[in-house]
């Protein structure tokens, strides 16, 4: 019984709301454990990635310095190919010219593609209309004449003058005359001609050894298909 109206203090009220219990400590250590090794595994294959990454570009780059060394100086390669046949040829210090037919250097980094060269000719490959061009670099004694001649074997292996140029200087001196006194002047031959397989084309000059030889680009030859 309660006298005065007031609880005793050691009586508990059953009917009161027990407080809720605390989280268990034991759930909280899983989920941190759980979130730390996920961590630690993407942390893994993103360091792994960037190794895989690194060890296939220092192979690249060590494949291609190999190539680069291994690759000849005279060789030239070109990235995109010609769409048709072209040939340019210059003069070189491998180059021995004939009396009247010129020769064209093998080291000199020729252009050559689908067309060939042999002993001064340059060979066709395919028939078509092909534009052809010849520049000399000469000295200038009494007459030098410059000519682009093609062979073919249609017509009974005729040599037939495709283009030609005639340079007449008078005598500035004796017969005695040295090339530095004799004037220097180019000749340059071009033009459009239809061509067959296997004709050939030549550079015919009057005397080779007007022929100036400072340097390979100053005399050329060659023939592209439009």
């Amino acid at each position: 019984h309660v006298k005065g109206g007031l609880m005793p203090p050691y009586l508990v009220d059953t009917q009161a709301t027990m407080p809720p219990l605390p989280p268990r400590m034991k759930q909280r250590g899983q989920q941190s454990n759980f979130g730390q090794t996920l961590l630690f595994v993407l942390m893994s294959l993103a360091l792994s990635c960037i190794v895989i990454e690194a060890c296939f570009i220092y192979r690249l780059y060590q494949s291609e310095a190999v190539s680069e060394v291994t690759t000849p100086t005279k060789t030239t390669v070109h990235d995109v190919l010609p769409s048709k046949p072209v040939a340019h040829l210059t003069d070189g210090q491998d180059v021995v010219h004939g009396k009247h037919i010129l020769s064209w250097s093998r080291i000199a980094d020729p252009l050559l593609y689908e067309m060939s060269y042999r002993e001064g000719n340059l060979i066709i490959h395919q028939e078509g209309y092909y534009y052809i061009y010849s520049k000399v670099f000469y000295l200038e004694k009494d007459s030098f004449y410059h000519y682009v001649m093609r062979h073919t074997e249609r017509m009974a292996g005729a040599n037939i003058t495709l283009l030609q140029a005639r340079k007449y200087s008078p005598r500035l001196c004796s017969t005695k005359c040295n090339s530095h006194a004799a004037k220097r002047s180019n000749s340059y031959l071009a033009g459009v001609f239809h061509l067959l397989q296997n004709d050939s084309l030549y550079v015919n000059v009057s005397d080779s050894s007007h022929v100036l030889r400072h340097k390979s680009m100053e005399n050329f030859f060659g023939a592209f298909m439009i």
